[in-house]
């Protein structure tokens, strides 16, 4: 969209102006200059409510007219009301959290964190599990006596339960590398609601390929609900079945 908005902005331009539009900018390289203030336009649209993602078709990501597809416009609200909301929901889904964790989600430095984590100060308690972390005081309870996971979940890569920055406390740290890679990352098994070990899918026509590789040796029920929930994927992905080949290292 940058690209054909710059294009029709360059039609009405003067021949100066124009060739200093269409010049490359100091914002990417080969980027003309205005591509790159479009782009920056395009942001600031987003931060007024004015446009938003639409969802995903293929490999595009595109954009709509918010009120034209909520039918209605984004309600005003106080920052600190949504700062604060923003934090609960965060802590719902992953505490017990650190402020370093929150920094790294939201993508700002641990000291910029105060605009939120203040504002819930007192609605928050201290849980000690390899240092302090924190939890909604509210979610006490549901933490205290949740139940005991059960089953197996062949969790995609980049899945938001590996992602987080606590990764010791759901993998043994001498196994991180097999696990979390730079290029090429694999899928984590969760069994009972342990990680176990990774899994890798190669599609040919339509069967569905899944090697698993376990930390430790798989007892011959891991290994059935193993198959059980690769079949589950193979259809997802449009396959009529799934072979599992087992590798444990």
């Amino acid at each position: 969209m940058g690209q054909e908005l710059a294009r029709r902005i360059a039609r009405r331009l003067t021949t100066r102006q124009r060739s200093i539009w269409e010049g490359e900018g100091p914002y990417a390289p080969n980027q003309p200059l205005g591509e790159g203030v479009v782009h920056f336009c395009i942001r600031i649209l987003t931060l007024q409510r004015k446009i938003c993602f639409a969802p995903r078709t293929g490999n595009q990501s595109p954009f709509v007219l918010v009120e034209e597809w909520l039918g209605h416009a984004i309600p005003d609200i106080d920052p600190d009301v949504a700062r604060a909301e923003l934090l609960r929901r965060y802590l719902r889904r992953y505490a017990p959290s650190t402020r370093v964790d929150f920094a790294a989600w939201l993508g700002v430095n641990p000291g910029d964190t105060g605009p939120w984590w203040n504002l819930i100060q007192e609605e928050l308690t201290p849980i000690e599990f390899g240092g302090t972390s924190w939890i909604l005081t509210e979610d006490l309870d549901a933490l205290r006596s949740a139940p005991q996971p059960e089953g197996v979940r062949l969790l995609p890569p980049h899945d938001p339960y590996t992602q987080m920055r606590d990764r010791e406390t759901i993998v043994d740290k001498r196994r991180h590398r097999r696990l979390w890679k730079t290029v090429g990352e694999p899928g984590a098994i969760l069994l009972g609601g342990k990680i176990t070990g990774t899994w890798r899918p190669r599609k040919s026509g339509r069967k569905l390929t899944v090697t698993v590789t376990t930390f430790d040796s798989a007892s011959a029920r891991d290994k059935k609900l193993l198959q059980d929930e690769a079949q589950q994927v193979a259809r997802l992905r449009g396959a009529l079945s799934a072979d599992v080949v087992f590798d444990s290292q």
